[in-house]
């Protein structure tokens, strides 16, 4: 490691094997915990190259727990948090508005770092029982509609440097990596990023998969779509910048959209809107990540249609029961 810090040191970038190389080492425990933050600093400091976030990738996926979803067709919902604002749960609730639908999740998620309640806390709040074992996640996307990918329990790095992550309190490089390395690798992606730079990045590497994916950034920083402001939306067909009204039919207050001040204050507020018991304001948010993610899927002639289904979702109680129906199932686990 202090070949690879001097090389850091003095401005130079890794190259994508050597980057894949500091991450297999990280995995396996070679580095201690000041070396590991003193790597992790230095990208605090300067931007990562695509390169190093290639090798950085390639590592994570070559070492992780891998996920068979039987040739469903799953979406994965998820941001790279670091965006300091707080939120309630919205990605985690959109998922479940996602199954209500019909359409299959494959959530992949981790406690917060930068914010009180991340979607492993809330999940793990809930009564949803951490697990890498493949029949039974499997069995929960074919029962509930989703299931969740708690991401230490998939890659070993993740595990590693957890500790020193929380420690931190800051956005460092791995809230880059995981949207980029659920296990199931989904055939469907909105992932949210905390500024344009990284939308960038995305948009390079999530077209090398030739799969459908739409990134989004509200441009007052959110990784989300959080009607606060307008939205840049990147697909592989393009890109566009939507008004609130557009995605969400309303603008919102960044105060209606606050997640909290505990995990338990969050997981009451999770279950409540997932009850249709939220504001206007909460549910519109949810309302427009799910669409936007249910139209990414290509199933929907127009994003208003998407829009629609997710509303259906949410006031038939279809997506309250995918919830329910996956927690039931967590007795037995």
């Amino acid at each position: 490691m202090k070949k690879i810090l001097q090389k850091l040191f003095e401005h130079k970038t890794l190259s994508r094997a050597e980057a894949k190389e500091v991450l297999r080492n990280i995995s396996a425990g070679l580095y201690n915990e000041h070396e590991i933050t003193s790597f992790m600093t230095i990208y605090l400091m300067r931007s990562i190259t695509i390169e190093e976030l290639q090798g950085f990738r390639d590592a994570l996926l070559e070492l992780c727990v891998k996920v068979d979803m039987n040739g469903h067709k799953v979406l994965d919902i998820v941001g790279t948090g670091g965006d300091g604002k707080n939120t309630f749960n919205i990605s985690t609730l959109s998922c479940f508005i996602v199954a209500g639908t019909g359409q299959k999740v494959v959530k992949h998620g981790n406690y917060g770092v930068t914010s009180i309640s991340g979607a492993s806390n809330v999940m793990q709040e809930l009564g949803y029982v951490f697990k890498n074992d493949n029949a039974q996640l499997l069995e929960e996307v074919e029962i509930a509609n989703i299931c969740f990918l708690h991401a230490p329990l998939f890659h070993p790095a993740l595990k590693a440097v957890g500790t020193i992550r929380k420690n931190l309190g800051v956005r460092t490089f791995f809230n880059m990596l995981g949207p980029l390395v659920n296990p199931a690798l989904p055939e469907y992606q909105l992932v949210g990023v905390y500024n344009l730079e990284m939308a960038r990045i995305y948009n390079y590497m999530l077209q090398q998969t030739g799969k459908p994916f739409t990134i989004i950034h509200s441009l007052d920083g959110y990784d989300e779509i959080s009607l606060t402001d307008d939205t840049k939306v990147i697909t592989n067909k393009g890109e566009k910048v939507m008004t609130p009204e557009q995605v969400g039919k309303r603008m919102v207050q960044p105060q209606d959209i606050y997640g909290g001040n505990s995990i338990t204050e969050a997981a009451k507020l999770f279950v409540k809107i997932l009850k249709g018991e939220g504001s206007w304001a909460q549910s519109s948010v949810v309302f427009a990540n799910a669409a936007m993610a249910l139209h990414s899927t290509g199933n929907y002639k127009s994003y208003n249609d998407a829009f629609d289904a997710a509303i259906e979702s949410l006031e038939s109680g279809k997506a309250y029961n995918c919830f329910q129906q996956l927690i039931s199932m967590q007795k037995t686990a």
